[in-house]
């Protein structure tokens, strides 16, 4: 490093440090600080969502509800299937029964995850849509529906994890 050049920095950075500010602010307590705090205004009331946007969310929990009795009916099969292929070698008879078991049972909750894409999709829309100063409403009742399709899709993952844990990977 060249010494002519850091001499010039380091006075010019030193002469910083030296000079005094006039204006630093005070620290004394302001009448601001003093004053009463004003009462909280009162919450909005919650105002209640369209019909068309209930109907929406009903038919889509229900949408849910009936892709999760559809897994539960496919269960038993896609269970058995990967209990016999457990230990099987890949590509053999008992490994592409419970492969073929494995795709009816993730066709089975096609409904169910179709549901949780579409209210994730009306959540979206609508949060957008009230802060937009567009609609209000609603979102309570969308996320509602999200956590009860979000809990039937995960036990599904969960449940299908398990059945691809017992079989050999390619």
């Amino acid at each position: 490093m060249n010494p002519r050049r850091l001499l010039p920095s380091l006075a010019l950075f030193l002469s910083g440090c030296a000079s005094t500010f006039q204006g630093y602010p005070s620290l004394a307590k302001r009448a601001i600080e003093d004053a009463p705090i004003a009462e909280a205004a009162p919450a909005p009331s919650p105002v209640a969502p369209e019909p068309e946007l209930v109907q929406n969310v009903d038919r889509l929990t229900a949408q849910a509800q009936a892709g999760g009795t559809a897994f539960d009916k496919a269960w038993p099969a896609a269970d058995r299937a990967t209990r016999a292929a457990s230990g099987a070698a890949v590509s053999s008879e008992a490994w592409v029964a419970a492969q073929t078991a494995l795709s009816a049972l993730e066709s089975a909750r096609n409904d169910s995850v179709s549901a949780l894409a579409s209210l994730d999709v009306l959540f979206v829309e609508r949060s957008n849509a009230a802060a937009e100063g567009k609609a209000s409403g609603g979102i309570e009742a969308i996320d509602a529906a999200r956590a009860s399709a979000l809990a039937i899709v995960d036990g599904q993952n969960d449940r299908l994890d398990v059945l691809k844990g017992r079989l050999a990977q390619p």
